[in-house]
Parts: structure tokens; sequence; C-alpha cells
């Protein structure tokens, strides 16, 4: 009889310490809110600051990410970190850095309009997403690969790349590393050349824009794009 019991207590057991093992074995993204609180990137087009976009969407990330099975590290999240590469040495033991942003545009598409009683700045021109990796990244395949697998996600939840930003003007033309999923080469961006792994930055909306502002805003959109970023990402790790 005790030994009835205790089979059937290991069998009870047994998903749970598979469950541990995976976990123990997961690999660790590292989410970096992008922006700090002296300078909080861009403004949307009703004037909210994108430093709060990139908190609200990394925390959403985080979330979808843990619930896909990996480890997660949340970076810059109170706003003070203001030394961009102390942004990856904190990830240095991550297999992942995925730095979250939100879009504007360049000025000469800027027009204005009144807000709540404020004349703001905006841009309906352009919308969608952006990734972005650097050929000094020591692991350039990897990054490339991941964000590609995360465009790809992002497409197939419904989300359209911008791919402005390849456009041959001042303060645009970064080449297409993978234009079908929205990845640009963008080789000097700090957090990128410096992680000392993989590591890919998202663009998930242009917040000048009055209709993507809104929907990037919303909670249902949020995580709809958490979900799919954190799908893309699961699947290039586990390729690795």
């Amino acid at each position: 009889m005790r030994l009835i019991v205790y089979n059937r207590a290991v069998r009870a057991l047994f998903p749970l310490l598979l469950c541990v093992a995976a976990s123990a074995h997961a690999a660790t993204v590292a989410i970096d809110v992008g922006h700090f609180i002296e300078e909080p990137g861009a403004t949307s087009a009703r004037g909210r600051p994108e430093l709060d976009f990139n908190r609200d969407l990394a925390a959403e990330i985080e979330s979808a990410a843990r619930r896909d099975g990996l480890k997660t590290m949340l970076i810059g999240a109170d706003g003070f970190m203001s030394r961009l590469k102390a942004r990856t040495a904190a990830a240095r033991d991550a297999d992942f850095f995925l730095a979250v942003h939100h879009d504007s545009v360049q000025p000469q598409f800027l027009e204005t309009w009144e807000f709540d009683r404020v004349e703001r700045p905006f841009s309906d021109r352009y919308s969608g997403f952006s990734l972005f990796v650097s050929r000094k990244n020591a692991a350039v395949k990897r990054s490339l690969s991941c964000a590609s697998a995360i465009g790809e996600a992002l497409r197939h939840a419904g989300f359209s790349p911008s791919l402005y930003h390849a456009d041959p003007i001042p303060g645009e033309n970064k080449p297409f590393a993978d234009r079908r999923n929205g990845v640009h080469y963008y080789d000097n961006l700090i957090v990128l050349k410096t992680a000392r792994t993989p590591a890919v930055l998202l663009e998930a909306g242009v917040i000048v824009n009055r209709d993507e502002e809104l929907k990037v805003q919303s909670e249902e959109t949020r995580k709809r794009i958490a979900a799919a970023v954190a799908q893309g990402i699961e699947r290039c790790l586990n390729r690795f």
C-alpha cells in the first residue's frame, strides 16, 4: 500500500518537476525601457511622453515572455538610468536584449493641431512598427534572426512594418536587413552595439500619428503586441 501511495505521489509531482527543470534552463531576456526622465523621448500627438508608452509595453512584454516560459529582467523602468552603456552592462548575464521604444517622424513631416486647447505637433503620414539591429554587435547574425522572428510574429498578429526608415532622406536612410519583417540596420545605436548578447531595438508604433497613438495606448493592442514580441523571441532563442 505504501509503495502505491509513493508511486502516485511521484506521478503527481512529475509535471511540476518538469516545469522546474525547464525553468532552470530557460533563456533570460533583458527588456530595456527606452529613454529616461530627463530625456523622455518623442512626444505623442496628444502630449504624452514616449517613456510612458515604453514603460507600459515593456511591462506587458515581460508578462508575456514569462507566460511563454522565458526568464526576464526589466531595465530602466524607474526612469533614472541615463547612461546607455549601463543598461547593456546590467544585461550582461542575459541571453537576449530587447530595447522597447515608440516612434516619431522627421521634423519636416510634422504638422500642428489643437488638442485640449494646446497646439501640438503630429503626423499621420506614417504608421507601423520597426526593428533595428547593429552590425557592430558581436552576435549580429543571431540579432537579425531574432529581429526577423519578432517582425514575422507581429505581422501574423495583424501589424504592419512602417518601412519609412529606409527612405533616402536626412535622418533616415537605414538600410533594410529584412524588408518583409521591417528590420533595418542601425549600426551605431549604443544599446545595440555594446550589448554582449544578441540585441534588437523595437519601435512599436508611431505615436505622433493620431490614430496609432490611441491604438498602441489601448490595453488590447498592447497585449497583442507583447504576445507577438514574446512569441518571436521565444521561437528565435529556441533555435540556438
